[in-house]
């Protein structure tokens, strides 16, 4: 998977997260955004975002405005 960034930390209302932003030529398959529950198809520039303590598993995949957003629409990710 090709990123346009490298991994960064985030800290928001719902935890600390690591995320990585992938380009829409990176993204190849089609993943079930947490947000809003529409897909994210191949060739959309999008979020993967996961806690820093977890094994991965809980790596989510998000339409980048969701992902911005999360907050005031009460989308909350299980803290690990």
């Amino acid at each position: 998977m090709r990123v346009t960034g490298a991994e960064r930390r985030e800290e928001g209302p719902d935890g600390e997260w690591l995320i990585r932003r992938v380009s829409g030529s990176a993204a190849t398959k089609t993943y079930r955004c947490p947000g809003c529950y529409q897909l994210i198809g191949p060739g959309t520039p999008h979020i993967v975002a996961w806690r820093p303590n977890g094994d991965g598993a809980d790596r989510r995949h998000w339409h980048s405005s969701c992902w911005e957003r999360r907050a005031h629409r009460g989308v909350r990710m299980p803290r690990y």
